[in-house]
């Protein structure tokens, strides 16, 4: 279990000052200069050796991530977009970290944009946020004021800007090339690539994506040191993790713990367990609505980290874990889902706008048990058409859940298939 004093997010549940002063008096934006007077390459270098990786969702090292920003200007100025979009279906620690402790953001945009080469950062963040939106201007405006943004930006001898983006409420702008999109003023539509963002990115200048959480744990980091981070957590899996709980325990909550917590233990610790007691237990979506279900079978062994989770055929995702009681109807939760994605769906690539909409309409005669039991292996079909040919990885999220489904509880879809057409039968026969 992860003690208090190893806890990177200080005010998680805003039980404190969120201030600048609430922030200082808990170890923020202490000694910022002396970090970054220490070198690009001495930050690079730990961050890599930390083991970071990326917190929103694909799990990319974050460090390496960085490295691929060219060293030397060649004239173009390099920038850091903050992706603060967070619109995964049962995501909801970046708002958390946003709305509570928007101070660890906000150095950690410093640093990393220092490490790169940027002297500007842009925060994208999600249309729906308002308050959360709030909370981080005044504290960037506290910044300002304070000289630890602008000119000479926390004494470091970098001059550094950082802007607050209000999107419009779109899933498709939480993906990259999406969000740079929507940044210039675009239609969220995601890019082909090559070219990746780091060689022409936003304005066509190197632009490296990051997600709040990656950011936000950056300063503590590099003060703690990377061998400190590197040890919570399997290899290759290092670190804390914030992990937002919701779905069927007996109380949800978002909170901080290191990697590779088995799943159980997660559940029983910080949200008093499953309703109804374990065996109660029907799925588990591990990582977000992206990623496919577990059953409980598999749950019973879970481990939180992205291998182990990738080794299932699902994935740690954004570690929004949406619990499932025997209450659920499996089918219908994953209609739901295809509705979502055929309904956020950019419309750019055709295996995505045609087999989003095509996917959830088989789905719907799923929930009702109108379809043949065939059709389950020509929807599967569908989806392996739609996943993979894609410019973006919205056809993979669409597909996904829907192959977890069929692989996990194709039995619970034949039964009410048969049992429909039983009924059917029966009610011709009755007149």
């Amino acid at each position: 279990m992860l003690k208090d004093q190893d806890r990177i997010f200080t005010n998680l549940y805003g039980m404190h000052d969120r201030s600048l002063k609430g922030a200082r008096a808990r170890g923020h934006w202490d000694g910022t200069a002396k970090l970054i007077k220490k070198g690009r390459d001495w930050i690079v270098d730990e961050m890599k050796g930390s083991g970071l990786r990326g917190r929103g969702g694909a799990g990319f090292p974050t460090g390496l991530k960085w490295s691929f920003m060219p060293k030397e200007s060649d004239g173009r100025p390099a920038y850091l977009v903050i992706n603060a979009d967070e619109s995964e279906p049962g995501t909801c620690k970046d708002r958390e970290i946003m709305r509570h402790d928007p101070h660890t953001l906000i150095e950690g945009a410093l640093i990393a944009s220092f490490a790169m080469n940027a002297n500007a950062c842009y925060i994208y963040i999600r249309g729906e946020f308002i308050r959360e939106r709030e909370a981080l201007q005044a504290a960037i405006d506290e910044c300002y004021d304070a000289g630890l943004l602008g000119k000479n930006a926390a004494k470091s001898g970098w001059d550094f800007d950082l802007y607050l983006h209000h999107g419009a409420g779109a899933y498709i702008c939480g993906e990259e090339t999406a969000l740079l999109e929507s940044l210039e003023g675009k239609k969220g539509m995601p890019r082909m690539k090559p070219p990746f963002p780091a060689g022409a990115g936003l304005y066509g200048c190197p632009t490296t994506v990051n997600n709040v959480e990656s950011i936000a744990v950056v300063p503590t980091i590099l003060r703690r040191g990377g061998d400190w981070f590197k040890s919570f957590g399997r290899e290759n899996n290092a670190g804390t993790k914030l992990f937002a709980i919701s779905g069927h325990v007996n109380s949800p909550c978002v909170v901080e713990e290191e990697m590779s917590i088995p799943l159980r233990e997660l559940l029983d610790r910080h949200c008093g367990g499953v309703r109804g007691g374990w065996d109660n237990l029907k799925a588990v979506i591990p990582g977000g609505s992206s990623v496919p279900m577990l059953p409980q079978n598999i749950c019973n062994d879970a481990i939180m980290d992205f291998d182990w989770l990738r080794e299932q055929r699902s994935g740690l995702g954004t570690a929004a874990v949406i619990v499932m009681d025997q209450s659920t109807d499996v089918i219908k939760a994953i209609w739901r889902l295809s509705k979502f994605y055929k309904h956020e769906s950019c419309g750019q690539c055709t295996p995505c706008r045609e087999g989003t909409g095509w996917m959830m309409r088989v789905m719907e005669r799923l929930v009702t048990g109108e379809a043949e039991v065939e059709e389950i292996d020509m929807l599967l079909d569908v989806t392996k058409q739609v996943e993979g040919h894609t410019i973006c990885a919205l056809g993979d999220a669409a597909a996904w859940p829907i192959q977890g489904l069929v692989r996990h509880f194709r039995n619970e879809i034949e039964d009410r298939i048969k049992h429909k057409r039983t009924g059917r039968v029966s009610s011709v026969a009755a007149e």
